[in-house]
């Protein structure tokens, strides 16, 4: 997916539109969702505005966690510095913010996601806006591919009525991860105290090319144990999943409770947990 900002004049008026587009080989450069301004007689050149975006929060600043399906919607807020002569109402100027990965700027990256609406920004004063707007992100093999698992850039785009614009990248960064799943079985079910317990189970991640769930191979997982009758789990050992992410182990039977398995996540993959399953030691 490549971000696109076109300027064009439409029947003396001008016209601004800022869209994402969905394919990877469409060019040009940011943002997301789309802006339509007309006035009247503006044709003045288009230049660079003033502007300045910094504080930016992008999911209150926690990892955007992606599934194999389901769109995620995400909120941002920043803070817009601007001339003190800048004319900001609604009929002239907007601003919404995007995500980024690849590239040399945000002009280049090949896969970004923005706003699909124009940010809502309210005035503190007359040099700085407080704006808030939402992201989504939908995986796929075009638009998110797996391998862009991981760090991403933020910034944003502020634009005039006459065609005045400011792209803004490297304002901060943001981590959009695969959704991981663990699943656990522990038996027999009851058990003898002092017998052995079988724990089984799968760690899965999301395939955003594919839109499924495949298995995590070769990943630290670590066995958990909450007695019965408490609320805190404490680790009872590390293992391995398999090349398919299966997971196995044993342990003895010593008091009810309940057993899952735990996985701390990676880079490109985020941490997980599974609901325990209760064991009964007689």
């Amino acid at each position: 997916m490549r971000i696109r900002t076109t300027v064009a004049a439409v029947t003396g008026a001008l016209a601004l539109s800022a869209l994402v587009v969905p394919a990877a080989q469409a060019a040009d450069s940011p943002v997301s969702g789309k802006l339509a301004f007309s006035s009247v007689g503006a044709t003045a050149a288009a230049a660079e505005l003033d502007v300045t975006l910094s504080n930016m929060k992008v999911n209150k600043g926690k990892s955007i966690v992606v599934g194999a399906t389901t769109k995620v919607t995400v909120p941002v807020t920043y803070t817009l510095t601007h001339a003190a002569d800048l004319d900001t109402s609604e009929d002239n100027f907007a601003s919404l913010p995007f995500i980024y990965r690849g590239g040399t700027s945000p002009e280049t990256a090949p896969y970004g996601f923005g706003s699909d609406d124009v940010a809502n920004c309210t005035t503190v004063s007359t040099t700085v806006l407080n704006c808030s707007a939402v992201i989504s992100i939908s995986p796929s093999r075009e638009l998110l591919p797996s391998s862009q698992a991981g760090t991403w850039k933020t910034g944003g785009i502020a634009i005039t009525s006459d065609g005045d614009t400011k792209v803004q990248g490297d304002v901060g960064t943001i981590k959009v991860l695969r959704a991981a799943k663990l699943t656990v079985n522990a038996t027999p079910e009851p058990v003898k105290k002092g017998k052995t317990i079988t724990v089984t189970g799968k760690l899965s991640r999301a395939n955003w090319d594919t839109n499924t769930y495949a298995g995590y191979s070769t990943q630290k997982v670590v066995l958990q144990f909450r007695k019965a009758g408490t609320t805190n789990y404490t680790n009872v050992k590390g293992i391995t999943s398999t090349s398919t992410g299966a997971l196995k182990t044993t342990v003895t039977a010593a008091t009810d409770g309940y057993y899952r398995f735990t996985f701390a996540g990676t880079a490109t993959t985020a941490p997980t947990a599974v609901a325990g399953d209760y064991v009964d030691v007689q």
